[in-house]
């Protein structure tokens, strides 16, 4: 079969649920990202994976945030977001923004641009929101970067088949 070659497999398609386009996307490796902003003087953080560039020039990112999340409101009335590429050794923090407070859990924040950023972490942005596009339950942010800073150093934290997994071993 050439590289060319196109099978149709629409005729054995069959209808899916929400479960099984999570279960299919989730076949897709990601890098973890907590998504932070300040509102009233307080910080607020959320982990996502649906994290991505948009533009070179300008410079873009995008996240695409639920719209029933509390973060969804809360980048609303801020205007702007940071984003904490977590490090590997940072599994943690993903879970404490996730919805898993842990008492143990010990985050701290650093200022990039005047936004928080997490301390240890492989790579920070700093933006502000210069668009916003509907896209069915979420909606995707798409922030102007001002600042970045990336700590070559350090490997990423991943996430694949609901797992966090070690994409340095072989």
């Amino acid at each position: 079969m050439s590289e060319n070659t196109v099978i149709d497999s629409s005729a054995t398609a069959a209808p899916f649920d929400a479960k099984t386009f999570r279960h299919t996307l989730g076949q897709f490796a990601t890098g973890v990202v907590v998504i932070a902003t300040e509102v009233d003087g307080e910080i607020h953080g959320m982990t996502a994976n649906a994290f991505m560039s948009g533009s070179m020039s300008p410079p873009l990112v995008v996240v695409s945030v639920d719209k029933r999340a509390r973060m969804h409101a809360l980048l609303e009335q801020s205007g702007d977001y940071s984003i904490s590429m977590l490090a590997a050794d940072q599994e943690s923090f993903s879970r404490h923004f996730a919805g898993q407070p842990d008492a143990q859990c010990n985050v701290h924040f650093e200022r990039l641009d005047g936004q928080p950023v997490i301390s240890g972490a492989l790579a920070w942005i700093s933006t502000r929101i210069v668009s916003r596009s509907d896209c069915g339950d979420h909606t995707l942010f798409i922030g102007e970067v001002s600042h970045l800073r990336s700590f070559v150093e350090k490997k990423a934290l991943a996430f694949h088949q609901g797992c966090y997994v070690d994409i340095t071993k072989p």
